[in-house]
């Protein structure tokens, strides 16, 4: 299975909000759909969800024109939508219902969702009794009742604490290993690092990094070393790197265990470590430096910013 979004556009009055996004997502394959706040992610899921219309592109499943109707998606939007004073079970079946289950085949699916996500002592509960955590299980369960092809995840460890957190990540897991299209989007970073093997940023309507996360982190990662060193402060060790080896690298961050320097044109770790073995340092830490998809996400969105 392949979705691929083509070249979408869409505006609301006289504001294009969507300038030309495009991304495509594998099953088997979850895509991390990230954005600062108002950046278009929403608005794109709509589109995909056939909520909104496009003015202009396409998209596209296997080749073919995407038909949503045709498809069981499931969505966790992250403004939930679950009704707060009716019974759970109940829920769950005509949600299940209206997406093409027969009563039986849905009840049966209502409760394994729940056990699966371990409030199924609830489902005769009203929603709003149970916490906020309890709440967001059920929100998934919800969202998976009627056994979707596509799974769409806005901020689904939203509330949860680590115990559950748990929980999701072994359902988001499975549903990526049984081959679902799964795209997730969220702020919390690790998660997505977790789960995606692709990613794509949307900024202020238009995508400004796609791809494979690995390739991705590589390139960013490239002419990057760490080094820390058990004697020097991070503060005098940065003093030392631009005093005494501004030709060979500059500091370009820091970490809490680490500088990161990236390397002048014309060198190569190489130098830097004959120089290290020349000097008076202890050195803890030296190396390629693979940068975090937050450190990815902040140096894109703020060049585009």
């Amino acid at each position: 299975m392949k979705l691929e979004i083509k070249d979408i556009r869409k505006s609301f009055g006289e504001k294009e909000v969507l300038h030309g996004v495009s991304f495509s997502v594998e099953g088997g394959k979850a895509l991390g759909l990230l954005g600062r706040n108002g950046a278009g992610k929403t608005t794109t899921i709509r589109i995909l969800m056939d909520v909104f219309h496009a003015d202009s592109g396409e998209i596209l499943y296997d080749g073919r024109k995407f038909v949503p109707s045709n498809h069981r998606i499931g969505y966790l939007p992250e403004e939930r939508g679950l009704y707060p004073k009716r019974k759970i079970v109940e829920q769950m079946i005509y949600l299940a219902s209206l997406r093409g289950m027969k009563p039986a085949e849905a009840k049966e699916s209502a409760k394994k969702w729940l056990s699966r996500l371990e409030v199924s002592q609830y489902e005769n509960s009203k929603l709003e009794t149970l916490s906020k955590g309890n709440q967001q299980k059920v929100q998934l369960a919800a969202t998976l009742v009627h056994n979707p092809e596509i799974v769409i995840l806005d901020e689904p460890f939203s509330g949860l604490d680590p115990v559950n957190s748990q929980i999701l990540k072994d359902v988001v897991n499975e549903l990526i290993a049984e081959g679902r299209l799964v795209i997730f989007s969220s702020h919390q970073m690790s998660y997505v690092e977790e789960f995606c093997d692709n990613i794509a940023i949307i900024n202020q309507g238009e995508v400004v990094l796609t791809g494979e996360l690995r390739e991705i982190k590589k390139e960013y990662g490239r002419n990057r070393l760490m080094l820390a060193a058990e004697n020097l402060s991070k503060e005098a060790l940065a003093e030392k790197v631009e005093r005494e080896w501004s030709g060979l690298a500059k500091v370009s961050g820091k970490t809490k265990e680490f500088l990161v320097l990236e390397l002048q044109a014309g060198a190569d770790r190489r130098q830097l470590l004959e120089k290290l073995a020349q000097s008076d340092m202890i050195v803890d830490k030296f190396g390629g430096y693979e940068p975090s998809l937050n450190d990815i996400f902040v140096a894109k969105v703020g060049e585009q910013a």
